[in-house]
């Protein structure tokens, strides 16, 4: 008998190692960077799931998730270390939808917008593959065509329109829906 998706004991997160950035699980002294960074209104405005202003505990909850054996999302942060950047200056995270579909999603803190690192860092992700998905969903708001770049950039496509709600702006926003299958 098959085991639901959210009772399954998951494989510790690998290091992802990319030309300009590393992916890596995330580490208790994440914390303070986590916490700055995502309690900045820019990047929780343009995620569904950030809430501003960020409360007490959110970070760690955060973490204890990302570290939970039977987690439903692999958050990796974007470490620019190895090139003598900073640590931590944003997040990638795969939502399992299934056994063989995740949805893609990402932040990346405003100091780096517009410098392709997202693009990096989703590319990374695709070419390591490392949930084994056949399809990877991912949705933007609207009034961000940047990361509607990154997507497309990526060799996702674009597959419609719907809403989605951020808790940042305590409301419904349009989305555009992209689809990479990855056979």
């Amino acid at each position: 008998m098959n085991q639901p998706i959210h009772d399954m004991i998951r494989e510790p997160q690998l290091v992802i190692e990319g030309e300009n950035l590393t992916l890596r699980p995330l580490q208790s002294s994440d914390t303070g960077l986590i916490e700055m960074h995502r309690g900045d209104l820019r990047v929780a405005k343009m995620t569904s799931d950030i809430p501003h202003p960020l409360p007490p505990g959110a970070t760690q909850a955060l973490l204890d998730r990302a570290s939970d054996a039977k987690r439903e999302q692999d958050f990796w942060a974007l470490d620019l270390s190895k090139h003598d950047g900073p640590e931590l200056v944003g997040l990638v995270k795969l939502n399992r939808l299934d056994p063989f579909q995740s949805e893609v999603s990402y932040w990346v803190v405003p100091a780096y917008w517009n410098t392709g690192l997202a693009s990096d860092a989703v590319t990374t992700l695709i070419k390591a593959n490392p949930l084994d998905n056949k399809t990877m969903f991912a949705s933007v708001f609207q009034d961000n065509p940047a990361s509607a770049r990154v997507l497309t950039n990526a060799g996702f496509a674009y597959v419609g329109d719907a809403e989605k709600y951020s808790v940042a702006r305590d409301a419904n926003v349009a989305t555009w829906t992209y689809l990479r299958k990855l056979d």
